[in-house]
């Protein structure tokens, strides 16, 4: 947990840049009750290490200064109250959270991935246009991307590989398959012996 807090908190100044506050937690730290009676409810039908993340997760945003009483969800994602913005991950019980500077008004989304993935788990990311990638990229990398865009564009239905993703820069821009103008740009740092992704704007038109 040292380690990855700071890894993480030496990424801060990064976030800052583009206008996204970072808070950080380790499911092992005291963690705050669930925030109303739904969340309470959800915590208590959660196996134990999902739950520990869960709350690690509320943490995380707590430290991030959005404490915004109980958050509903919609899917897997959770929808945070108008005003607010918020992304959540977690990782080998680590939790992080990224939310929008005031001000700032960008597509929010974060992965955090503290464990390898193995290159035949490629086929569960990627497509047959997107394989070129991993000339530069590893599995890991690729799928932390996707995940983190995956949250910015709420894509409510369908997995990753209703993704494309492709070089921009020093990042990649990922956008939705059925609507390829629907895109943003996501960026990875490598954490410890994984990866942390964050969107860092809107994707723009492909030229």
């Amino acid at each position: 947990m040292a380690t990855v807090s700071g890894d993480m908190a030496a990424l801060r100044p990064l976030l800052d840049s583009v206008g996204l506050g970072l808070g950080v937690a380790g499911v092992r730290e005291p963690c705050p009750r669930p925030a109303g009676p739904a969340e309470a409810a959800a915590a208590a039908s959660m196996p134990e290490r999902r739950r520990l993340e869960f709350l690690a997760g509320r943490r995380a945003l707590r430290a991030v200064g959005l404490d915004c009483g109980e958050i509903p969800r919609s899917g897997h994602l959770p929808v945070f109250p108008p005003g607010r913005a918020a992304s959540i991950s977690h990782s080998a019980g680590i939790a992080v959270a990224v939310a929008c500077r005031p001000g700032r008004d960008l597509p929010l989304g974060c992965d955090l991935e503290l464990r390898s993935l193995a290159r035949e788990a490629a086929r569960l990311v990627l497509r047959a246009d997107e394989e070129t990638l991993l000339a530069d990229r590893s599995v890991t990398e690729l799928f932390s991307a996707e995940e983190a865009a995956w949250k910015a564009l709420a894509a409510a239905e369908g997995g990753l590989r209703e993704l494309r993703a492709s070089p921009a820069g020093d990042g990649l821009r990922v956008c939705l398959r059925a609507d390829p103008a629907h895109a943003v740009r996501a960026r990875v740092v490598p954490v410890g012996a994984g990866v942390f992704s964050h969107v860092t704007g809107r994707g723009g038109v492909r030229g």
